[in-house]
């Protein structure tokens, strides 16, 4: 599907093959192999229902910081999850700036 997938983005944006310097293609069992957490090479780790949208990576307060002062996670595990492309980023991102202000 990276012909079809790249073919596509070409349509939109001309020139787009052009940049590309290198790609890795993994199947969902390389996936699996390389991150033990992305059961079935799913990237969003699994189901996100209810419950799991407010306990996700775990259950805190935030579920963008760490145990490491001044250290945030912004990955789909975290909400809204990997279905809203960079919103994961953008909450963790204004939890820690609130910290600066």
């Amino acid at each position: 599907m990276t012909t079809v997938i790249e073919s596509q983005v070409e349509r939109f944006a001309p020139g787009f093959k052009d940049l590309i310097l290198t790609r890795i293609v993994l199947n969902t069992q390389q996936m699996e192999t390389y991150n033990p957490n992305y059961v079935g090479g799913d990237i969003n780790g699994g189901l996100l229902n209810l419950s799991q949208l407010f306990t996700r990576p775990a259950l805190r307060w935030s579920p963008y910081k760490t145990s490491a002062k001044g250290l945030y996670i912004c990955s789909s595990f975290t909400p809204p999850g990997g279905g809203v492309h960079g919103m994961c980023g953008y909450w963790a991102a204004k939890k820690g700036f609130k910290r600066c202000v």
